[in-house]
């Protein structure tokens, strides 16, 4: 008998309840405290005026094939002072730049051919953090999403030609105007001149005598 009472011992603690866990109410604080770190993107000062899902390709010429930068975002940013509007796109999971470049006046988009939903161009890129000539290939999941970007780029590439030839005209405007400022100088520096001679000729008139008639006056008598 005296054998069989640790089994009943152990079967008794195996029934029991599991306690429930009790809120004591008391709070921990946290080791280490973290600060809040603002993460700067550098887009803060620009406007998104086209933001697409894509995929974009860059031309190895080494190798003279198409290689993939990356698939994400594309966006075409508008610098809220300047006016200016640059081209970024970013991998959706590393967030890593695959193109930065600003659209300039001279460059034009054009379809694939033999594929309606991409579209290429060439740009001066600065994504790897120095200036690349680069040919781009860029596909969408749509042709209607491919249409947006092509008619969206040639308009932004339209209005900075008019901003460039009206930067062109105000440069011109100073440079006028800078140019009839020195010329009415130099008009009043002659009407100067000009007024001087008569003054000293009228002087010489009145007294009958040059400076040079003066000095052989005053020669002659110091001998």
């Amino acid at each position: 008998m005296a054998s069989k009472e640790p089994e009943l011992e152990h079967r008794e603690d195996e029934d029991a309840p599991a306690a429930d866990d009790e809120d004591t109410g008391a709070q921990v604080a946290p080791i280490v405290k973290l600060e809040e770190v603002a993460v700067s993107t550098g887009e803060e000062n620009e406007d998104a005026i086209l933001d697409l899902k894509s995929k974009l390709y860059r031309f190895d010429k080494d190798v003279n094939q198409w290689k993939e930068r990356g698939a994400g975002t594309v966006k075409l940013l508008k610098h809220k002072e300047t006016g200016k509007v640059r081209l970024v796109m970013r991998q959706s999971k590393t967030l890593k730049i695959c193109a930065n470049h600003l659209v300039l006046p001279t460059m034009t988009v054009q379809e694939h051919a033999g594929n309606d939903k991409s579209c290429l161009w060439h740009a001066a890129d600065f994504a790897d953090g120095e200036l690349k000539d680069e040919l781009f290939c860029i596909r969408f999941p749509s042709v209607e999403n491919c249409k947006t970007f092509m008619e969206m780029f040639e308009e932004v590439a339209e209005s900075q030609k008019s901003k460039v030839e009206n930067n062109d005209a105000s440069v011109a405007a100073e440079s006028l105007e800078k140019l009839s400022v020195e010329e009415k100088k130099g008009e009043d520096k002659a009407g100067e001149a000009v007024a001087a001679k008569e003054e000293k000729e009228t002087e010489v008139e009145k007294t009958g005598k040059s400076d040079s008639e003066k000095k052989e006056e005053e020669t002659a008598s110091s001998t």
